[in-house]
């Protein structure tokens, strides 16, 4: 697979990517190399990466728990005193290894360390891997609140090996999956088609799946670097999503939902909204919500729920003042952003996803 050039650097794949990898590190000769790490990559992931890399290569590692509830400003502190205890420099190299949750910390950490030291991302989720990878964002949550403290910061490279998901549950693959269908959604109708006809279709056509979405993302983002207008169509189904994954985490009383499950509700939810205010065909909706239904199964979401997650949507970022702005569908492929929904039709697509 042919690299992606991103914005200042290149996404590289498979077993070329490590030599790549390897070349980067002899040529820049970084004074330090840690690996950050959570408790999962730890001992799934690690073995394998250090399998890659050359053997005179010394390398740190830092480790952090796992889990989205860990992504926080308490973990940066901790990863910043490791850090100092490993006497890194400026010419120190942090390699962030894991899902979305370790590269968005791991770069968040990487960019404010003594104002900046250079970082390399490698994704072992599906979810970060068609979705974190490409970007340049970077981040942590506020309590519960998705994302809120973070800034834009490029890695040196990025690698994506599909060897890591071998490690992962299918719960965990299929996270990675409404974000791919998000891109058949509002970008891409054959890759929506190829999904919702083939329901082994992880199993079948994944490096080209995972392929298809880092290059519509990057496609996005180079015409849109800081989310002013295209690269809004990234948030469809995020907005009430981001706020039934906020809801459902700081919930005693409920299992938490995956991120991917959360914007798989999102999608159907927003999709509704669509039809109502752009007219977006109603069979479609249909065949979305049916398809999401399979995939990730339904979660009930009360109706004494609903006023604390439409609550939470006033945190989302995309907001103008107290105004909520959504991402909606007038067709497959064809969207439009910053619209605004009236309170008795937020109830009614709650509603909807629930019948």
């Amino acid at each position: 697979m042919n690299s992606i050039e991103a914005i200042n650097y290149h996404v590289h794949f498979k077993k070329e990517a490590f030599t790549r990898l390897n070349s980067y590190i002899s040529k820049s000769e970084p004074s330090k190399i840690i690996v950050l790490v959570d408790e999962n990559t730890k001992k799934e992931c690690l073995p394998y990466f250090i399998s890659q890399i050359e053997p005179s290569t010394n390398i740190e590692t830092i480790e952090i728990k796992a889990g989205e509830i860990h992504k926080n400003i308490e973990t940066c502190v901790l990863v910043w005193n490791k850090l100092t205890e490993l006497n890194s420099d400026r010419k120190s190299l942090l390699i962030n290894l894991g899902g979305g949750m370790v590269t968005d910390l791991g770069g968040f950490v990487a960019s404010t360390f003594k104002r900046g030291i250079k970082f390399i991302n490698i994704p072992t989720t599906l979810l970060s891997m068609v979705d974190a990878s490409v970007g340049s964002k970077t981040g942590v949550d506020l309590g519960t609140l998705k994302n809120l403290i973070g800034l834009f910061s490029n890695p040196e490279m990025v690698i994506i090996d599909s060897a890591f998901l071998t490690t992962v549950p299918k719960r965990e693959l299929h996270s990675g999956l409404a974000e791919i269908i998000k891109y058949g959604l509002t970008y891409d109708t054959s890759l929506w088609n190829k999904i919702k006809v083939n329901s082994k279709v992880l199993d079948a056509n994944l490096d080209d799946l995972i392929y298809r979405s880092v290059e519509i993302k990057n496609e996005v983002v180079l015409q849109d670097p800081k989310e002013n207008g295209l690269r809004k169509i990234l948030n469809f189904g995020h907005t009430i999503g981001h706020a039934i994954e906020s809801y459902f985490l700081e919930s005693e009383y409920k299992e938490t939902l995956t991120h991917g499950e959360a914007i798989a509700i999102g999608m159907v939810v927003e999709g509704y909204y669509s039809c109502k205010l752009l007219d977006f065909p109603m069979e479609e909706l249909t065949s979305i919500k049916s398809t999401i239904i399979d995939f990730f199964g339904s979660v009930t979401i009360k109706k004494e729920d609903y006023v604390a997650i439409l609550d939470l949507m006033k945190y989302d970022k995309k907001n103008i003042g107290s105004t909520v702005n959504f991402v909606l569908l007038e067709d497959l492929a064809n969207f439009k952003i910053d619209c605004t929904v009236e309170h008795s039709l937020l109830l009614e697509g709650l509603d909807y996803y629930n019948q």
